[in-house]
């Protein structure tokens, strides 16, 4: 039997693995799972992801690609007349109030890479190309990867307690971390 040309194989198939972590957890990927939710042959994972691990780094840069474009669409709407930490703040409050379980994968994945160091790399892309998006609002490189870490720490406590989102320690948080005054501008002293 001849073999039959399909070009968005490997493309569906990273689609499934990316559904079955979503609704698995990462526990729940498997070959197997991800051949079925593809509707593809067990071998056509093997074949174009030998390891669990290249499906992991697949579904971790296909979901990485995605989060960049949305920051990056919400870093272009953003208005420098405005204080930086309100419009991070608000940003924030927006990604709590949107898709939980798209931050449920999101963070599942992004934290396979504790134990799965070929995803490391990855994890890796998506802190700086967090900070090259952000480095628009915080030029200070330092601070911009503060502002990530708190971020993350914000996202993650936010999953796993359910506690309300409070704005405003939000921006006063980020304030002092960009060296921000109350008016929004430049401290000029460091906090």
């Amino acid at each position: 039997m001849a073999r039959r040309y399909d070009p968005e194989r490997s493309r569906r198939i990273i689609d499934a693995a990316v559904a079955v972590v979503r609704e698995r957890g990462i526990a729940g990927l498997s070959h197997r799972a991800v051949a079925a939710a593809a509707d593809v042959p067990l071998g056509s994972t093997t074949y174009h992801f030998a390891t669990l691990d290249d499906l992991l780094v697949a579904a971790l840069r296909k979901v990485n690609e995605e989060w960049l474009a949305d920051v990056e669409r919400w870093a272009e709407r953003y208005d420098p007349a405005v204080e930086p930490a309100g419009q991070l703040a608000r940003w924030v409050e927006e990604l709590f109030a949107g898709d939980r379980e798209r931050l449920v994968l999101e963070y599942d994945l992004y934290l396979s890479a504790l134990r799965h160091e070929a995803v490391r790399p990855v994890a890796a892309e998506w802190v700086d190309g967090m900070v090259r998006v952000l480095s628009r609002l915080v030029p200070d490189p330092a601070a911009a990867r503060a502002v990530v870490a708190l971020i993350d720490g914000m996202a993650l406590q936010a999953l796993l307690t359910g506690r309300p989102y409070d704005r405003e320690g939000t921006r006063a948080a980020l304030a002092r971390i960009m060296g921000e005054d109350g008016d929004g501008g430049p401290s000029g002293t460091a906090r």
